[in-house]
């Protein structure tokens, strides 16, 4: 059962391991991401950052996709985190049954054109486009940074905005 898919460009941080994945009571973290799935130092100083008796599986978009929907994964639960927006839209297409889907901390590191939605989302154009069908999927999507900051449907972004 996945507790929770975040979107989160820093992947595996102190929040993370520190305090969601304790609210979220989370037996292990999945990393969704190509990148780091090729990149074994990466995979390491992630692993690393967790507490321990949390396990890190690190796998690349289609590899967490075939992970998360072998029935096995339904006894665990899990967090999964992912990069990009287009990345949890790609992962909500395939894999049923995320209990939360939550934008976290998107656009910091990007350059593009962005619009501002909260001081720790902002997205460009086809990441709006990738939230309008996140939120097709899952229409409880929210914007929370940390467990104890109040839920902000995406949907009421997109309304208020205009998007």
């Amino acid at each position: 059962m996945i507790k929770i898919m975040r979107v989160d460009e820093r992947l595996i941080h102190g929040q993370i391991a520190m305090v969601w994945s304790k609210e979220m009571n989370v037996d292990g973290i999945v990393v969704a991401n190509d990148a780091t799935a090729e990149n074994p130092t990466q995979q390491m100083a992630l692993k690393m950052a967790v507490p321990s008796g949390i396990k890190v599986i690190v796998k690349s978009i289609d590899g967490a996709i075939a992970l998360l929907t072998d029935p096995r994964a339904k006894d665990m639960k899990l967090f999964v985190l992912v990069r990009t927006v287009a990345d949890a839209e790609k992962l909500a297409e395939k894999v049923s049954d995320i209990d939360y889907v939550n934008l976290g901390n998107v656009g910091k590191a990007s350059t593009d054109s962005k619009t501002t939605l909260t001081q720790f989302v902002m997205l460009t154009d086809p990441e709006i486009t990738s939230l309008k069908k996140l939120v097709e999927l899952y229409p409880d999507t929210a914007l929370q940074n940390l467990p104890s900051d109040k839920k902000e449907k995406a949907t009421d972004f997109i309304k208020k905005m205009n998007l």
